[in-house]
């Protein structure tokens, strides 16, 4: 099992965190909310998470330069509550390397007290949805129904299959710390090349309902706008060419994966 380096960047006093974690899946639709979230609060990164299970290759950066993978664990008070965010570059890609990273975060958080933990992520779609549909699952009934009440459906047997990767470990993995986990899967085009921004913004309208985070939707909307203009000679075409790849495909039903 591979061995995990936390650096602590920054020493924090927490009570009782929620964590919400959102990396690389289908149509990034989790790392997007939560980077999204991380930058709007200016949060604070207080851990990172390192190990040569990851990825053996590196990031060009704008600047020009190179930099390894990163995963990284952010702070934000709110409202005198504590949030954490796992953010970060990649997942682990290999099952047991996936579990030890989990299990990695779990220990880091239980530390601080974590009762509750939020995993987001995109539901992967033939067609391009106009409005996408947020699902919830978890390990906890009464925090699902809590986030039905805000306008995610609970639905999700035989549209929902495995949930894959840190997401999906997370909620099954917490139980037995304790810790009461429910996931956020948006609906969102399932080609390799498609953005999720739709299916972020509307989960992170469903968090910003529960937590009260002070997320600017409205800003949000205008960069998504802003970006589709910008891409959109590039996605027409890159859509045309996953249709036709989809009508060949056997596997037929929706899919989820981390």
């Amino acid at each position: 099992m591979s061995e995990w380096k936390i650096r602590v960047t920054k020493k924090v006093n927490l009570s009782q965190p929620v964590l919400i974690e959102g990396m690389p899946g289908i149509g990034n639709v989790g790392k997007i909310a939560a980077d999204l979230i991380v930058e709007q609060l200016r949060a604070t990164r207080i851990i990172s998470f390192f190990s040569y299970c990851l990825p053996n290759s590196v990031f060009v950066k704008e600047d020009n330069l190179v930099e390894l993978p990163r995963i990284e664990l952010y702070h934000k008070k709110k409202n005198k509550k504590d949030f954490l965010f796992l953010v970060g570059d990649v997942q682990p890609m290999k099952e047991e390397d996936s579990y030890s990273f989990t299990q990695a975060v779990l220990n880091t958080v239980a530390k601080y007290k974590c009762k509750e933990i939020i995993t987001l992520g995109g539901i992967g779609l033939q067609e391009h949805p106009r409005k996408p549909k947020v699902y919830c699952t978890g390990n906890d009934k009464r925090l699902i129904q809590e986030f039905v009440g805000l306008g995610a459906s609970n639905k999700v047997y035989g549209i929902v299959g495995p949930i894959m990767g840190v997401s999906g470990l997370l909620l099954g993995m917490s139980k037995a710390k304790g810790i009461r986990a429910a996931s956020l899967l948006a609906e969102t085009y399932g080609h390799p090349m498609h953005i999720g921004l739709r299916g972020a913004k509307e989960i992170m309208r469903i968090l910003e309902k529960k937590y009260s985070l002070g997320i600017d939707l409205k800003k949000l909307e205008r960069d998504i706008k802003s970006f589709e203009t910008e891409l959109k000679p590039l996605t027409k075409q890159q859509e045309l060419t996953a249709h036709e790849t989809l009508k060949d495909m056997t596997y037929k039903d929706t899919s989820y994966i981390g």
